[in-house]
């Protein structure tokens, strides 16, 4: 008996052998397919993450740019704010200047009228001192008016053009040169 227990032991050995192997075998099947979707969620964990590194240093090379970009900018309306400032004082110089030079003009206009009405004061003088007889006091004489075709008459712009025209006229038809 012995042997006969030693034979069947073996094969009650062998058997549960054979179902433990296949036990182990699925055991063995699931356990590679697991590591195997394991792997495959590994490798598109690192791809994520080698592309998210690659976003990253994208995103800090942009970052450099911007920072660079904003050092630029910021120089950059310092030198504005600057010469603003100079433009606005040069400004300010050439108002001055400006205003000035309209002062010096109005009173160069009213100097030359001065001398006009002063030149015909004195005309008026000579004319009194040459004839005795007129009056150069007289409230008719005015500066403001001219004899045009044998008529006192007031001067306007328009009116001093066409005196202008007539008395060129006259000294055409006379014959005498006329200068303008």
């Amino acid at each position: 008996m012995e042997v006969d227990h030693i034979v069947r032991t073996m094969v009650e050995f062998g058997s549960k052998a054979l179902v433990l192997g296949r036990r182990v075998g699925s055991l063995y099947r699931r356990e590679v397919k697991e590591v195997r979707e394991l792997q495959g969620k590994v490798d598109k964990l690192e791809e994520e993450k080698a592309a998210l590194e690659k976003e990253k240093e994208g995103w800090e090379a942009e970052r450099k740019r911007l920072a660079s970009w904003r050092v630029r900018c910021l120089d950059s309306e310092e030198k504005l704010n600057k010469r603003i400032g100079e433009l606005e004082e040069d400004y300010e110089d050439l108002k001055d200047k400006y205003d000035g030079a309209v002062g010096e003009l109005d009173d160069l206009k009213n100097s030359v009228i001065q001398e006009h009405i002063n030149g015909f004061e004195k005309g008026l003088r000579q004319a009194a001192f040459f004839y005795q007889d007129v009056n150069a006091l007289d409230s008719r004489f005015d500066v403001d008016k001219d004899v045009v075709d044998g008529k006192l008459v007031r001067e306007d712009e328009e009116d001093a053009e066409e005196v202008g025209e007539k008395a060129a006229e006259e000294e055409k038809d006379s014959g005498a040169v006329v200068v303008r």
